[in-house]
């Protein structure tokens, strides 16, 4: 047998052909290896001296087993327990294994049953058993075999211990779901929360959430023009030079000063006016009072806002000015929030202040289309574009909605005192100050409401014939504006200029039903807005990390002392953290010329920040020392670096 054995292993190292016996004459007699291994042997019909069917094989030894066979196997008496009962039989391999039929793996069921039908034919056979499960695995986990009404079963989906098993049982009673653990490759402690609530962390998964990546840059649309990724440019990381221009030049606005100024210091809790109003000539054609406009800073948050003086104003009942208080409440976004109101004679007189919101850079759609004052010379001989005026007529009937629902009438509507804040933008201005000024006056609010409506009208009439020039008459103007507009915007016109007739019911609200096509259109334009802002400022979302980031490594990079050593920032792992700075910022090329590559430097950053596998050649400055480490390594050094510098200095006792 040994021979046996030892002949059949040099035939399989060397492929020659299929094991040979020695010292045997009757190999026929013996099953060929290569059937009770394979299930079958290629080297049958090539000349193998060896027996390749076992149930005739079977039947041959079942005959020669009716007499004495020196090959059976010996028998093995049993013992008696001491309480005289038979022990329990053990399990052990039946010497019938020999000749046992080759292991065929489960398959489809005309597969298995054509198998089960070979084995029960011989006379050794495996008793049907059930599925192996592992030790401590949880059984509830397994989904049971489901029926699809035709007896077919149809197998369950395979286990994923990162997914929440849920599915139900032939009776329709669901499996309640298992707590799953968290993902072992996350080191993000909310990720792993997540998990035990289900959720899955792999790609490939269907209906579950994905891991966020915070380090890429990732343009949200809409998109200007569609260009490949090797055409971007650095801009597209930033805002947009025009807008950046935009918002520079406003916070340069709004944070000027006038030096030698002969204001008051302080006006109530307010300092560092500067006057808006470069028209020095008193006009007191619509408050009745001269006014003048400061941008003042507040000692008490120090935002800044508008007083609004109304010059030589007398206060004679405490109630006029606690009309403020209702306008307060009233937030649209087309109104310009009043915050307070106050008397004051810092100025050398009684005055009456208004404090309201600052926009810097705003301009009146007076000095805009009308040519009114002498910062502002736009005026041109086209008309205003019709979409143009729909939008300002939708902004206004928004302010005169919000305004007429809590009971109040906005009064002054002038394109002396409506602010352009932005492109088309256009909002309210100076409405609570008529309150004020003619709190005793006797019209009801139903009427000045209904006045609203008319100086609406008027307002876009003016605006509509200003190309015109001055028109004497208003029938002039009428024809010209009708021949300049669509019938739509004409009749909306006049509707509101006949708000103070009584032939019909006139409000807002009827004249918003009347121009809801058109809100739609004008809102549209506010979610294009929208999304262009934030596509904008998803550019900057990234720029905060790197900032931190790079401000993190300022703090440790070249210290000139730190715990009474001086060479604190350039030993152990400061040392790596300085010649990762070199390496990000101080390259030269082959020609020893700086290295300016914005791209470089956002990859390296971002690759610290998320601690990547990555390894890094860092070199000296000398050229003697050589290290190579990996981000991971370097973002390790630089929060242990950094959280040293947090800790309280030891002192010297």
């Amino acid at each position: 047998m040994a021979s046996t054995a030892k002949s059949g292993l040099d035939d399989s190292r060397r492929n020659l052909g299929s094991p040979k016996l020695r010292g045997r004459e009757n190999a026929k007699d013996t099953l060929c290896r290569n059937v009770t291994i394979y299930g079958k042997c290629r080297y049958e019909d090539k000349g193998c001296a060896f027996n390749h069917d076992p149930l005739k094989l079977q039947n041959q030894n079942q005959n020669d087993r009716k007499g004495l066979n020196v090959d059976s196997p010996s028998f093995t008496p049993t013992t008696l327990a001491a309480n005289g009962s038979t022990p329990k039989k053990q399990n052990t391999i039946s010497p019938k294994a020999v000749s046992a039929a080759p292991f065929l793996p489960k398959g489809p069921s005309s597969s298995a049953q054509s198998a089960r039908s070979d084995a029960g034919s011989s006379e050794w056979s495996v008793a049907e058993i059930q599925d192996f499960v592992p030790q401590g695995f949880d059984g509830g986990q397994v989904v049971p075999l489901q029926g699809n009404g035709n007896g077919v079963l149809s197998p369950a989906p395979p286990y994923d211990p990162f997914v929440t098993q849920q599915s139900s049982i032939a009776g329709g009673s669901a499996v309640a779901p298992h707590p799953v653990p968290g993902n072992p490759y996350s080191h993000d402690a909310a990720a792993a929360v997540a998990a035990s609530m289900g959720s899955a962390f792999f790609a490939g998964q269907t209906g579950f959430q994905q891991p966020v990546q915070y380090h890429l840059y990732a343009p949200i649309g809409p998109h200007s023009s569609n260009i490949t990724g090797y055409q971007r440019n650095v801009h597209d990381l930033f805002l947009p030079n025009d807008f950046r221009e935009e918002l520079q030049k406003k916070a340069g606005a709004t944070l000027q000063t006038l030096p030698n100024s002969s204001l008051p210091a302080h006006v109530d809790y307010f300092h560092s006016l500067v006057p808006l109003d470069l028209n020095h000539q008193k006009n007191a054609a619509i408050f009745g009072f001269p006014s003048w406009v400061y941008k003042a800073q507040s000692n008490k948050d120090g935002n800044f806002y508008v007083l609004r003086r109304l010059e030589g104003f007398r206060l004679t009942n405490e109630k006029a000015i606690r009309s403020v208080q209702a306008w307060k409440r009233i937030t649209n976004g087309s109104v310009v929030t009043v915050h307070d109101a106050f008397t004051t004679r810092v100025f050398q007189d009684s005055s009456l202040i208004f404090v309201m919101d600052y926009h810097p850079l705003s301009k009146t759609l007076a000095e805009q289309h009308l040519g009114a004052g002498n910062r502002y010379t736009t005026r041109s001989n086209a008309h205003i574009p019709e979409q143009i005026m729909w939008s300002y007529v939708t902004q206004i009937a928004s302010a005169l909605k919000a305004i007429h629902s809590s009971g109040l009438a906005a009064r002054v509507i002038d394109a002396s005192k409506i602010l352009l804040t932005g492109k088309n933008r256009i909002r309210l201005n100076a409405c609570a100050i008529m309150d004020v000024v003619q709190h005793d006056t006797q019209r009801s609010i139903q009427d000045l409401q209904l006045q609203d409506l008319v100086n609406f009208g008027q307002l876009m009439l003016n605006l509509g014939v200003s190309a015109a020039g001055t028109i004497g008459s208003p029938n002039k103007a009428m024809e010209h504006f009708t021949r300049a507009y669509s019938p739509q915007l004409k009749n909306s016109v006049f509707w509101l200029l006949n708000g103070l007739q009584k032939d019909q019911e006139r409000s807002i609200d009827i004249f918003i039903s009347g121009i809801s096509s058109q809100l739609i259109s004008t809102f549209d334009s506010a979610l294009q807005m929208d999304d262009q802002l934030t596509s904008d400022l998803s550019r900057e979302l990234e720029n905060g990390r790197l900032v931190r980031l790079m401000t993190k490594m300022n703090f440790v990079n070249e210290r000139p002392e730190y715990e009474h050593d001086r060479q604190w920032s350039e030993n152990g792992e400061r040392y790596f953290l300085k010649l990762f700075r070199d390496y990000v910022f101080h390259q030269v090329d082959a020609q020893n010329n700086a290295v300016v590559d914005l791209g470089h430097v956002l990859n390296c950053l971002n690759k610290l920040d998320a601690g990547t596998e990555e390894k890094v050649t860092l070199i000296s400055r000398d050229e003697q020392s050589c290290f190579v480490v990996s981000y991971k390594e370097l973002k390790k050094a630089l929060e242990s670096s950094f959280q040293a510098l947090l800790k309280p200095a030891r002192r010297l006792h």
